[in-house]
């Protein structure tokens, strides 16, 4: 009785940090670039290679592979920002400090039950990503008070039920409902609050925060193709969100911001009965969210798109990305399981469209990544990861109006994140 109370307990806990610590965890784009630690230190591969209760958040098919089992963790994300205009004929040029906010909580949790030998149920809850910008001093081409700073913080989490079943020995498939929640403000944007670039004029900058909901589908099956060879695809619907009501005059479709759908394939090779390599391919479809994929100003001003907030209004000019994700697991003994990985993604930003993106500078392309497992005499795993996201620039070329003063706008950023995650079997 006093077990069953404490693992109750212990569930609750987990289930409210993963739900009050969602991130602004801007890796791949704003999407994480792995979920749950042992995947994050595998450089985020496991589309062939689920290890947690996790695994839903990647491919729903490999919780019927991970049996019994509850994963809980939490860890600090460390994103360091740097933006400056050059050229521009009212400002010069001028660098800006977007990093009042830095240090961002991350958490995650999963659980999963064995309902027959062949069928999971299970849950996990897990922030997707997120953006977050906090500047010192304002950028005056956004408003003409000098003492409005700009800055957003968009949030995302996401809770997935899940069903697994495996056919055979060697195939797997599962289904997630993908409920999600999320949050966003904006500060400091006067200068387009207005009848010339909103639709909805009064409804762009600073109202506070904002929240919608929203549901999405993820498939996903695993096969075992030899004893050494396993092979998995995934594929998440688009999440389609209800509209940001307090920001309809910055969001195009009136404050629409749905979260794209993506797909992908792994692969796992058990090189040695104690070294197992994953590699993982994944495409996101930033274009497909108007919000995000819209061209910005300029297109804007050539007449190729609508105001802000209108059906086709202006955006972020974000580009689709293909992810590349390498990882290596090798058991070094009983106890102890060793971790690295390497990340890359194509850059969803273009340089043209660096100006509104300063308020969102998702610029990262290459991540490395390391972690390990501990085995605990209670029969736990203790799990550590760690990535540093290198420093990446994106120079403007042509990305601030003529009408805007010109000149261009850059931006860069590196990051860091630890995550520490406990695990255990359940009966």
């Amino acid at each position: 009785m006093m077990k069953r109370t404490a693992r109750r307990t212990l569930l609750a806990s987990a289930v409210a940090a993963a739900l009050t610590a969602p991130a602004a965890h801007a890796t791949v784009g704003y999407f994480q670039h792995g979920y749950g630690d042992r995947a994050k230190a595998m450089g985020g591969a496991g589309i062939a290679y689920p290890q947690d209760a996790i695994a839903a958040a990647t491919n729903p098919a490999g919780m019927v592979l991970v049996g019994d089992r509850m994963d809980f963790g939490t860890g600090i994300f460390r994103p360091v920002r740097d933006t400056d205009i050059v050229g521009n004929g009212s400002l010069g040029t001028v660098d800006y400090d977007p990093n009042n906010d830095q240090n961002f909580p991350l958490a995650h949790f999963g659980y999963n039950r064995m309902m027959s030998p062949n069928l999971s149920f299970g849950v996990s809850i897990y922030g997707n990503g997120g953006m977050n910008t906090s500047y010192e001093k304002p950028v005056l081409l956004f408003t003409s008070n000098p003492a409005a700073a700009q800055g957003v913080d968009l949030m995302q989490l996401f809770v997935a039920p899940t069903v697994a079943w495996k056919f055979n020995d060697s195939h797997a498939f599962g289904v997630s409902l993908v409920l999600a929640y999320q949050r966003f403000k904006a500060n400091g944007l006067g200068g387009f609050d207005n009848s010339t670039f909103s639709s909805a004029p009064g409804f762009v900058t600073n109202k506070g925060y904002d929240s919608s909901t929203g549901a999405g589908v993820r498939v996903g099956w695993i096969g075992q193709l030899t004893p050494r060879v396993s092979v998995g695809v995934t594929y998440a619907t688009k999440t389609f969100m209800s509209k940001f009501d307090k920001y309809k005059g910055l969001f195009a479709e009136g404050g629409d911001f749905d979260i794209p759908a993506n797909y992908g394939i792994g692969f796992a090779f058990k090189a040695t009965d104690r070294t197992t390599v994953a590699l993982d391919v994944m495409r996101i479809l930033y274009s497909d969210v108007k919000a995000v994929g819209n061209p910005g100003i300029n297109a804007y001003l050539a007449g190729q798109v609508g105001m802000l907030g209108a059906s086709n209004g202006m955006g972020f000019g974000w580009d689709d990305i293909t992810v590349v994700k390498l990882g290596i697991a090798h058991q070094y003994n009983g106890r102890l399981t060793l971790r690295a990985g390497f990340t890359h993604n194509t850059q969803p930003i273009p340089s043209s469209e660096t100006f509104f993106n300063l308020l969102a500078p998702g610029v990262i392309e290459n991540h490395v990544t390391l972690g390990a497992t501990w085995k605990l005499n209670n029969g736990g795993e203790l799990t550590v990861s760690y990535f540093h996201a290198f420093n990446k620039e994106v120079n403007g070329s042509g990305s601030i109006p003529a009408s805007f003063g010109g000149g261009e706008a850059n931006l860069a950023m590196y990051q860091d994140a630890i995550g520490i995650s406990y695990g255990m079997p359940i009966k």
